[in-house]
């Protein structure tokens, strides 16, 4: 396949791909006679599993290690208990600002300085 047929399938642009190339989550593909890349069919599959990863948060750098041990090691179940791990600690992070939010509103805190001298401020201002 060529790269503006991958990109196709795929949704990514030509960039994207090369630039997968230059990190080596793909590997260097054939070249035509002219030069063109011809990428192998199982290409698609290896940018969809990309994607489908970038999307459970996992950084190109961890995707390129999961790509690289496949089925050796520890793989992708203990690295996913882990990158849990990280997303239910961002989750709880995050319920603790929904909550002061919610405080501020509440709190009819317009003026930030102004709340910050009240005592009954919701927001994490320490002196």
């Amino acid at each position: 396949m060529r790269t503006g047929e991958v990109a196709e399938a795929t949704g990514v642009n030509r960039e994207t791909l090369r630039y997968y190339e230059r990190v080596g989550l793909l590997a260097p593909p054939e070249r035509s006679l002219g030069g063109h890349r011809l990428y192998p069919p199982g290409t698609v599959t290896v940018i969809r599993v990309i994607k489908a990863a970038q999307r459970l948060g996992f950084a190109l750098d961890e995707i390129a290690e999961l790509l690289a041990i496949g089925s050796r090691r520890p793989g992708l179940r203990v690295r996913a208990e882990v990158k849990l791990g990280e997303v239910e600690a961002r989750i709880a992070d995050l319920e603790v600002v929904r909550d002061t939010l919610r405080a501020a509103i509440s709190a009819g805190c317009d003026d930030l300085l102004v709340c910050s001298h009240s005592p009954s401020c919701p927001l994490p201002i320490s002196s």
